[in-house]
């Protein structure tokens, strides 16, 4: 079977499994067909969300840092980079062009289910010297088996995990992912995770439902995508974006309501699906984090905490762990 045609197999069953569930929902990775990363590519250009632009400020404060770590026992390393969820792959330059400009060169694996933000990574990547670079168009936990097996001995392996994405994971599953991160490294590599922190809730409710109704396309274009690649009907004017502030469980949940009595025929999921008016399909959850938090959670799946960064202004913390 060719990859596309697993890929969307694995789609049908997954929509199949979770829209039978109660609540309703829909896995956030297929959020990033090719609009879907347009779109969020967008959301981050937004001035109501700010842990792209944070993120960034972090990185290139601290790249050099990053760079003296990897190459602490030997200066003629060189580093494997490997981007779980890709995006456009401005961040991941930040640290290659610090390793650059200290005289080194590497090699980098780009792993997301999204074709067009693997192209765009490695357009981007393209322009460094010095630098090979492998796409993988696989879901995390496959793309890093993958990038993991053309790690070379005595050279670093540095993960990344950035953009808070470690915040689309519930409790358990954040830490069993993680945990499997581990298991592909090796003593003396290290792990770069980027985390939202809790803030006031004003400032997430419009970061994730902002006055320009973007973060609305790109939660409903998941509708179209399902449409689109397994003969779905969703009537998409008959869903509305809300996104909810859960202070216990400290997440966003971003949902898709249905606003009339309706039922929808997925094909290739043979499936039919009865919604009430006012019933939800849960999309994605962001979890936000205090700073220990971040800390404990990388110490349960057998990291230790080799540096933490936080940007005040827009509280995100940028936590560098190492593998022991």
């Amino acid at each position: 079977m060719l990859q596309t045609d697993r890929l969307v197999t694995d789609f049908a069953a997954d929509v199949r499994r979770d829209l039978a569930l109660a609540p309703k929902q829909l896995q956030s990775k297929y959020l990033y067909d090719a609009l879907g990363s347009s779109l969020f590519e967008a959301i981050c250009r937004l001035p109501w969300y700010r842990i792209t632009r944070a993120e960034r400020r972090l990185l290139e404060q601290r790249a050099p840092d990053v760079i003296a770590r990897l190459t602490r026992v030997s200066a003629d390393a060189v580093p494997l980079f490997v981007e779980l969820g890709c995006g456009s792959g401005e961040k991941l330059v930040i640290l290659a062009e610090a390793l650059q400009t200290a005289g080194g060169h590497g090699r980098v694996h780009l792993i997301d289910i999204s074709s067009q933000a693997l192209e765009q990574s490695e357009r981007t990547l393209g322009r460094l010297r010095h630098f090979s670079v492998v796409g993988h168009r696989e879901t995390y936990e496959v793309g890093l088996r993958h990038a993991a097996e053309h790690r070379e001995d005595g050279n670093p392996m540095l993960v990344l995990l950035l953009g808070s994405n470690i915040g689309n994971f519930d409790t358990p599953a954040a830490d069993g992912f993680l945990g499997e991160i581990r298991r592909a490294l090796a003593p003396e590599d290290f792990l770069l995770l980027g985390a939202d922190l809790v803030k006031p809730e004003r400032d997430l409710l419009i970061a994730y439902d902002d006055p320009l109704g973007v973060t609305a396309a790109f939660n409903r274009n998941l509708l179209v995508r399902i449409n689109r690649e397994l003969g779905g009907s969703f009537d998409i004017d008959a869903f509305a974006h809300r996104a909810v502030w859960n202070p216990a469980a400290q997440r966003i949940e971003m949902h898709l309501e249905s606003l009339a009595d309706q039922a929808v025929t997925i094909a290739s999921a043979g499936i039919t699906v009865r919604f009430a008016r006012g019933e939800r399909i849960w999309t994605e959850s962001s979890y936000k984090y205090d700073e220990s938090q971040i800390e404990q959670m990388g110490i349960r799946a057998g990291f230790a905490v080799a540096e933490q960064w936080i940007d005040d202004d827009a509280r995100f913390a940028l936590t560098l762990f190492s593998a022991i």
